[in-house]
């Protein structure tokens, strides 16, 4: 894990200050230095040529996991605040970059994102935050509401996430698992240097639930592009106490449950995984939600795919929860039939949160203060907490709101969601949030 280090608060207020007064002597010409940016959306925003430029990246076309709907949601966005008038008075400006799963492909992205002076990346998901983060950090660019999946998301001081990542949902994932009695836990997870922290976040999500008398995990490796997972789902069985189809077998224990968290292949482990397992096994399946989500389950058979009665761990409510209906309101009128937006997708709503905050912090900026990275930054470390509709708890990164846990220190929304698949839809299982705060807290500090 990255360490980091504090400047103390004084110091940067210091040179915030001296920069502010260069980047308002600068604000004229930087306003001119936008309009070489492409992409820029249709609206009603009557701002003249001077847009506030952010950026949103993801993968797509790859053979391994892509976000298509990321960037398409936050076009979607776009047209809807500058038809309505932009960001006080100033039209918003997106670009999008694909970042095609490839170290140099985001470094790309990030370094275009510097180019062109983006204010902000703004619901983004990228695997390779090493090659992303080293060029926004030497610009001085925040990351606003990235997918979570990297350790420079929750390291980063210039990363402002939105939800507690996969950490969170593998340690609530956990919880889950032992609120439904798994005894033996098998976990398919990325041979990757982000899938290695997986391992430990389950065992201590179990502990936290309950399942004081669980057998350690057993940690299942597996590519992120396969077409077949035989191999992968022969030692999930073995793992959760049984023996593939076909073979002899000794006694078999209680209690086996497999949890896949393998992105966009997760379907292509399960139907592996459903070719091995013996008819009465009774292994109780599970994942998170972007590993599962409801439109995999429909083309996947509904209430007869190989996922139905799957537990899955979100960060936010169930996508049927009425909280949802302004995002959805906004794709119908404003995303033209865009049909890479599934609203489902917590990708999509990841982006959608994003944005919602970032609007908000734009907002609390008074007229005389030009809009720069570095303000952007100020309003995050200091303006105040930023409501999401209910979609998560208010949001705020003064320090005293990070997470006192050494390898997830910028992460402030520790909450999950229960939800399970019952005939073919991805439903909530409990009302509220869980909050899985000492479960990070307590794996690191283990």
């Amino acid at each position: 894990m990255t360490a980091r280090s504090r400047t103390p608060r004084s110091s940067r207020r210091r040179l915030r200050r001296t920069r502010r007064t260069a980047a308002v002597a600068l604000a004229t010409a930087a306003g001119a230095s936008l309009l070489g940016g492409c992409g820029i959306l249709p609206g009603t925003a009557e701002a003249g040529n001077d847009p506030i430029t952010v950026m949103t990246w993801a993968p797509q076309n790859t053979e391994a996991t892509n976000m298509p709907g990321m960037p398409a949601m936050a076009e979607a966005y776009a047209r809807w605040v500058n038809a309505s008038g932009g960001v006080n008075g100033r039209r918003l400006e997106v670009l999008t970059c694909n970042d095609h799963n490839d170290t140099v492909a985001a470094a790309r992205c990030a370094q275009r994102a510097a180019k062109q002076d983006v204010v902000a990346v703004v619901g983004s998901y990228s695997q390779h935050g090493r090659s992303f983060m080293a060029p926004l950090e030497g610009h001085g660019i925040p990351y606003l509401g990235g997918y979570g999946i990297t350790d420079e998301e929750f390291t980063s001081p210039l990363s402002y996430p939105v939800n507690g990542g996969l950490p969170a949902l593998v340690a609530g994932n956990g919880r889950q698992l032992a609120a439904a009695e798994c005894a033996q836990v098998a976990l398919v997870r990325p041979d990757t240097v982000a899938g290695d922290q997986l391992p430990p976040l389950l065992d201590t999500g179990l502990r936290d639930g309950g399942a004081a008398s669980a057998a350690p995990v057993t940690d299942v490796r597996a590519p992120e592009d396969a077409t077949s997972y035989g191999q992968a789902a022969r030692e999930a069985l073995e793992g959760a106490g049984q023996a593939p189809e076909g073979t002899a077998s000794g006694a078999e224990a209680e209690g086996g449950c497999v949890t896949a968290v393998l992105g966009g292949r997760t379907d292509t482990f399960f139907d592996s995984f459903r070719r091995l397992e013996p008819d009465d096994a009774g292994i109780t399946s599970a994942s998170v939600l972007g590993s599962v989500r409801q439109r995999l389950i429909d083309q996947t058979g509904g209430a007869d795919s190989p996922l139905e009665g799957a537990y899955a761990t979100g960060w936010y409510p169930a996508a049927d929860d009425l909280r949802w209906e302004p995002m959805k309101r906004v794709v119908r009128e404003h995303a033209f039939g865009d049909n890479r937006i599934d609203t489902d997708d917590p990708g999509v709503q990841t982006t959608w949160i994003a944005y919602t905050v970032l609007r908000a912090a734009l907002e609390s900026l008074d007229g005389d203060t030009p809009v720069t990275a570095e303000t952007v930054r100020d309003a995050l470390d200091e303006g105040p907490a930023i409501a999401t509709g209910g979609l998560t708890p208010e949001l705020r990164w003064h320090y005293e709101d990070l997470l006192a846990a050494h390898d997830f220190p910028r992460i402030v929304n520790t909450r999950v969601t229960y939800q399970r698949v019952r005939d073919g839809r991805v439903v909530s299982v409990r009302d509220r949030f869980v909050d899985v705060r000492t479960s990070l807290v307590a794996d690191r500090e283990s």
